[in-house]
């Protein structure tokens, strides 16, 4: 999946738990990533023909079990690395924000997995 795919999984996840349920309108996905309606659309044609979302005709977009799943391993890359960065490099937050975004869609598996035991770790011992 492209990096695009996995930004716009990400975002429509993260509106739902802000919202408290499913369903998130086309205007706020093209809000929370600063892109226009069209260009959002595009996207949610595109992940729907992949499985990843449903949407009626002008209606809210709903993840499947397939894209709630790879957008929650997304967010949780992006919730890792960005604690990493902030926690331990000290990083300001906006910027480990942009940050963890550009990084959680290329590190590999096998970093992903040291630095998640990393973080976990350190978490462990502030507790």
């Amino acid at each position: 999946m492209l990096r695009a795919g996995e930004d716009y999984l990400e975002a429509i996840l993260s509106i739902e738990k802000k919202q408290g349920h499913g369903g998130v309108r086309i205007t706020d996905v093209a809000h929370n990533l600063s892109v226009t309606k069209p260009s959002v659309i595009r996207s949610i044609k595109a992940l729907m023909k992949d499985g990843y979302v449903n949407q009626e005709a002008y209606g809210d977009i709903y993840l499947t079990e397939k894209g709630r799943l790879k957008a929650s391993q997304v967010l949780s890359r992006h919730t890792t690395i960005r604690k990493f960065l902030i926690d331990v490099l000290g990083v300001e937050e906006e910027q480990a924000d942009r940050d963890a975004c550009k990084i959680e869609h290329v590190v590999s598996s096998e970093t992903m997995e040291k630095l998640s035991s990393f973080v976990a770790e350190e978490e462990g011992k502030r507790g």
